[in-house]
């Protein structure tokens, strides 16, 4: 009975560490995807000058309606030495109001931190974007007239994919919190979040092509 129940177990940690693999390789797709659109993807200045990125592949639209988990992603932080990215967060999006993209079956969300205040708040357990933090839609492309003051003096600036549509959007009152379990899978034990997004874990195999894909696009020159 004990081998039978060690195997469960054994095959569940397996399909899930698998799970955790597969929605890091959809986060890369997602922001490359969406940076390849050149005039239509995220500025790649605002990219250059965030302090963290967020990414929520695939939302459900189910989850709006029974009020469950809206969607799980990553957050990863740009390294103290400027060089590179950290290891990818587990997070979780819940509730608020997502605006009128959330029609499709999929959204892809990404959210950009610009400061180190609203760092801070990413390595808190849970808080709420427009409440304690400040959160504006993303301008999209070479938009330069859609970075209104509203949008440069936010904490976090947000952007969806739905149906092929892909533009700024307003999270407020989605409430974005660790996702505990997904760390455990990835690094096999309690990490702290702020040790993780600090540099101090190293990256799972499966996050090199993320990692890389932010590279590529955020790249900042060295003072």
């Amino acid at each position: 009975m004990r081998i039978l129940t060690g195997l469960v177990l054994t095959a569940a940690a397996v399909f899930a560490g698998e799970a955790e693999d597969k929605r890091l390789q959809d986060t890369a797709v997602v922001l490359n995807e969406i940076m390849a659109t050149g005039d239509n993807a995220i500025p790649q200045h605002l990219l250059e000058k965030a302090e963290c990125a967020v990414i929520v592949p695939g939302m459900k639209k189910g989850g709006f309606i029974v009020g469950a988990k809206f969607g799980r992603g990553f957050a990863t932080c740009r390294l103290p030495s400027k060089a590179g990215w950290s290891a990818p967060s587990g997070v979780r999006i819940e509730g608020g109001s997502f605006g009128f993209q959330i029609g499709g079956a999929e959204v892809d969300i990404i959210l950009l931190v610009m400061n180190k205040k609203g760092m801070e708040r990413l390595t808190s357990s849970k808080f709420t974007l427009g409440g304690e933090a400040s959160v504006a839609a993303g301008p999209v492309g070479r938009d330069t007239q859609a970075q209104t003051d509203a949008t440069m003096r936010a904490e976090i600036l947000s952007w969806s994919r739905s149906r092929g549509l892909f533009g700024g959007i307003a999270l407020n009152g989605a409430t974005l919190r660790r996702d505990t379990d997904v760390d455990l899978e990835l690094y096999g034990g309690s990490k702290p979040v702020l040790e993780i997004l600090d540099g101090h874990v190293k990256p799972p195999a499966a996050a090199a092509t993320l990692l890389s894909t932010l590279n590529k696009y955020s790249s900042r020159p060295n003072k």
